[in-house]
């Protein structure tokens, strides 16, 4: 499966020479991004109509970020020169047959002179200009807007694309709310700098022995550091892969605690979990842009609760919020749908957008078999997923193994090819939508972090002055969905937006209501001013600068 790009990764080496330094000329704060301002100013000495050269963003900047990076660079260059030459620009020319490694690079005129005049400036003040123009230079600005003690006021100039405007909207409006009411404690873990730059993650779900390891191998084309498969439960553990220099398996312990991870808000779930955790690096092009979670089988009976000493469902919730796509596993043996097993996909409540249903090994049963195997996994499906809508649900036998077509017959054969192609279609898409939901997931923080605040401004407000305060906190405990129904309606919030009681009561019952704060409405009209104004105008922003 190759996502990168066929056009950036067959530039020659002398073209690339070329491109760095035009990349370096049109990067005018030398932050290692082209914005739209920088990017209008350099392609306009293409000569090339409006129209084409929106086309030509729009293809180059596909993550949808609104900067170009070195290699979405090389791939708009490429695509402006096929543009001189009189080619339509679209999509599918990178995945032709035109000659890109040894294309000329466009026409830029007038491109020459301003960089000669560029470089006669820059080496009479090279002294002053040794420090900038470092790439890492932004990475490093947004990191320190995190630890910064006074990180109140950031300059509106310092961001450089849409994920750096979510950093600053979120350090500046929204974790004041979450700390004063405590939403870390009752919901997620406060946002760190690598929680916002973490690639895209797809996490793998079901019973063991349903090819959930042989998926992600079969992806790569190859095994990975830690991996183990058997028709027993062989991964016991929950193991992330993701990109790395080398082969080598990183200790949950660790993991947790490097900045550069994303897996900081793991710790809450103590050393029992971390033990049963760990991180799979590996050099691959697809890891580049995608990172996989491959999670132990889901046991059946009580095994779930008394034999692992970790919540695992909590876990799974966690990994689900973090997550851009969710593969539940099924595999025509293991079609129940156990009460643990339920409870693990219940806890994907909020996430419905992400699940994916396969039906895996779907080459062990012939045709008419198959076709009474999908119908019971959709009615035990229906049961479990409270939705109206139909689940979209991928047939095939997800592994290196050649299909089996004495079960399965020529038809089954096309069957499993197709539905393979429109999973590893939705696959490739991930990277692509990374940004539109990564502002998804923000918005939808946002506003569960309103609607706790509310809920525990309201039982601060209910607690009497001086007598009865552990009898009162206890009757608030008991009667919680009466509170959640008077706080809808007090501040006209949606019901499917509630957190779920039950859990709420847990972890509210080992507070104490008293300390809590009253409510700030000028914090809550903050919040709604960051959904209703800002981040539109940040959207905005960082749109296509020729539309």
């Amino acid at each position: 499966m190759e996502i990168d790009s066929v056009a950036a990764g067959s530039c020659s080496k002398e073209n690339q020479l070329i491109y760095k330094e035009w990349f370096e000329f049109a990067d005018s704060d030398g932050d290692g991004r082209i914005t739209g301002n920088d990017a209008i100013k350099f392609f306009s000495m293409s000569n090339l109509p409006r129209p084409e050269l929106k086309q030509v963003w729009a293809i180059a900047d596909a993550k949808r970020q609104g900067y170009l990076g070195f290699k979405d660079f090389i791939v708009a260059m490429q695509l402006v020169s096929l543009a001189q030459t009189g080619h339509e620009i679209s999509h599918d020319v990178l995945h032709s047959d035109v000659d890109f490694k040894n294309m000329n690079p466009p026409v830029m005129e007038g491109l020459g002179v301003l960089m000669a005049k560029k470089k006669k400036h820059s080496s009479s003040t090279s002294s002053d200009l040794s420090v900038n123009g470092s790439p890492s230079a932004d990475a490093s600005l947004t990191a320190h807007w995190f630890s910064s003690k006074s990180s109140k006021k950031i300059s509106l100039s310092s961001v450089t694309s849409i994920v750096d405007g979510l950093k600053r909207l979120y350090i500046q409006k929204l974790k004041p709310l979450e700390v004063a009411y405590r939403f870390n404690d009752f919901v997620s873990p406060l946002l760190t700098n690598s929680d916002f730059d973490a690639k895209p993650m797809v996490m793998l779900l079901g019973q063991y022995s349903t090819g959930k390891t042989t998926f992600i191998k079969h992806l790569l084309k190859s095994s990975y550091p830690g991996a183990h498969i058997g028709p027993e439960p062989t991964t016991d553990r929950f193991v992330v892969v993701m990109s790395g220099p080398d082969e080598r398996s990183i200790p949950g312990n660790t993991v947790a605690v490097q900045a550069d991870m994303p897996f900081s808000g793991l710790t809450t779930f103590g050393t029992a979990f971390l033990s049963k955790f760990e991180c799979s690096q590996m050099p691959h092009p697809l890891l580049e842009h995608v990172t996989f979670v491959d999670t132990p089988g889901v046991l059946s009976g009580e095994k779930q609760r008394t034999q692992r000493a970790y919540d695992f469902t909590g876990v799974t919730s966690w990994f689900a919020s973090k997550c851009d796509l969710i593969l539940l596993l099924f595999d025509p043996h293991k079609l129940d749908v156990s009460d643990e097993f339920k409870r693990v996909i219940s806890s994907l409540r909020g996430h419905d957008d992400k699940i994916r249903v396969v039906l895996n090994k779907a080459d062990q049963v012939d045709t008419q078999q198959l076709m009474r195997v999908y119908g019971a996994l959709m009615w035990s499906l229906g049961k479990v997923l409270n939705t109206p809508e139909v689940s979209r649900v991928y047939i095939g036998s997800f592994s290196d193994k050649p299909i089996n077509e004495a079960a399965t017959g020529p038809i089954g054969r096309e069957l499993f090819e197709k539905e393979q192609d429109d999973l590893l279609a939705d696959l490739k898409d991930i990277p692509k939508k990374a940004c539109d939901r990564r502002i998804n997931e923000f918005v939808k923080r946002a506003r569960a972090a309103k609607i706790h605040a509310c809920i525990i401004s309201h039982l601060k407000k209910e607690m009497p002055a001086i007598m009865g305060k552990a009898k009162a906190q206890q009757k608030l405990i008991d009667n919680l969905e009466d509170v959640f129904g008077k706080v809808q309606r007090e501040h006209h919030l949606p019901k499917g937006d509630f957190p779920n009681v039950e859990q709420f009561r847990e972890v509210l019952s080992g507070y104490n209501i008293d300390k809590f704060e009253k409510l700030k409405p000028k914090m809550l009209q903050t919040v709604d001013d960051m959904l209703g104004y800002d981040i539109p105008e940040l959207l905005k922003n960082f749109r296509n600068p020729y539309d």
